[in-house]
């Protein structure tokens, strides 16, 4: 094994954190010196433009194009992210390695102690569509306005008042050292994002040689949850403007797999779910999107491209 090991990363704090995360796990692994494994920031576009909806401003892409190109001009060995971050579709030139044992995937609800619970024409901040739509379909009265930037910057805007109110994810919060912040909403209410939680390495496809050193720190439960919920954003045609969550879960041998899709006002929605062996979670997720799609309403199918199929 060549050493050191070049880990690609955001440069946010809960990137940086989660980067460490992947570091550890191969010096435990592997035996490796802590000089052995090399922390490399990385400045991406997502990270610099932070007035505007992600969705506005090129999409997924913005959090791993300068990654991408780090990882092609051998600049780092492999790049580690935030898998509800990644685009669904790829470049066949890089692949992913490796994933670590997905974390609470739930969303925390900061400035309330739940959705009821929020007074009536609260305004609650996200940059996210799936969040934004689920929130309406359940209070129409709240006042949804645009939030980004990272954890820090978006509990201030509620300590602040500028807001009464954000979710976020609680594996960031747990991360970052926040796990007191907020109060969990139950799945039975929100559905999370797809791979929420779940931390990805990718490495070159061509890199033959690195496969044995990430497989060491493969979960195979949150790599089959996570490979069916991207073959469901694939087969709904979903990205980044898309109002949809998602859900994979592993228990014994079989898998359940649970999707959400809605309107952006969250007016209308439709949700369903599937029950499979663990090792058949991607042919199952191909099947519940063909299912919620023909049982959609025409505007709920109008926002995702696979019903064009």
């Amino acid at each position: 094994m060549q050493t050191p090991i070049r880990i690609g990363t955001r440069g946010s704090p809960l990137a940086l954190v989660q980067a460490n995360m992947v570091a550890a796990a191969l010096r435990d692994a592997h035996g490796l010196a802590r000089d052995d494994v090399a922390i490399v920031p990385v400045k991406t576009t997502g990270d610099k433009v932070q007035d505007r909806p992600l969705a506005e401003i090129g999409g997924k892409a913005l959090w791993t194009k300068e990654l991408d190109r780090a990882l092609a001009g051998d600049e780092v060995d492999c790049c580690v992210h935030s898998m509800k971050d990644v685009e669904t579709i790829r470049p066949a030139a890089i692949r992913l390695a490796a994933l670590l044992p997905r974390a609470d995937v739930r969303d925390r609800l900061i400035g309330a102690e739940s959705i009821e619970a929020l007074p009536r024409g609260a305004r609650v901040g996200t940059s996210s569509p799936r969040r934004a739509a689920q929130l309406l379909n359940l209070r129409p009265d709240l006042d949804i306005d645009t939030l980004r930037g990272n954890v820090a910057t978006r509990l201030a805007a509620v300590e602040e008042g500028r807001f009464d109110a954000t979710l976020l994810a609680a594996a960031g919060l747990d991360r970052l050292g926040h796990g007191d912040v907020g109060h969990a909403i139950e799945l039975e209410t929100l559905l999370p994002a797809p791979q929420q939680g779940a931390i990805g390495i990718e490495i070159l496809a061509e890199r033959a040689d690195l496969l044995p050193v990430f497989a060491a720190i493969d979960d195979i439960e949150t790599h089959r949850c996570v490979a069916a919920e991207r073959v469901l954003l694939d087969m709904l045609g979903a990205d980044c403007h898309s109002p949809v969550a998602a859900l994979a879960r592993i228990d014994g041998e079989r898998m359940t797999i649970g999707a959400q899709l809605l309107t952006n006002e969250g007016r209308e929605s439709v949700a369903g779910s599937r029950d499979c062996p663990a090792d058949a979670g991607e042919w199952t997720a191909r099947e519940l999107a063909k299912a919620l799609l023909a049982d959609a309403s025409a505007p709920i199918r109008a926002l995702f491209a696979g019903a064009e199929a």
